[in-house]
């Protein structure tokens, strides 16, 4: 019965560790994944800063409030 039982408990192992490895496989896609979608927010961010006109609405543009 000790055979059986350590045999069982092989097989499990065996189980959970290849799970282990599928699981750190999707973790390491899913956090490339991340990574490449943070650099395309950087990228976009700085192409809608490009593309906006100047910050004209300083102090040198403003109506005195006594108007």
């Amino acid at each position: 019965m000790d055979e059986s039982r350590l045999a069982e408990i092989e097989i499990k192992l065996s189980f959970n560790e290849d799970l282990l490895e599928e699981l750190n496989r999707t973790v390491a896609g899913q956090q490339q994944r991340i990574s490449d979608l943070e650099q395309l927010v950087r990228d976009l961010r700085l192409q809608l800063q490009r593309s906006l006109p100047p910050d004209t609405a300083g102090p040198a543009h403003e109506i005195p409030p006594h108007y």
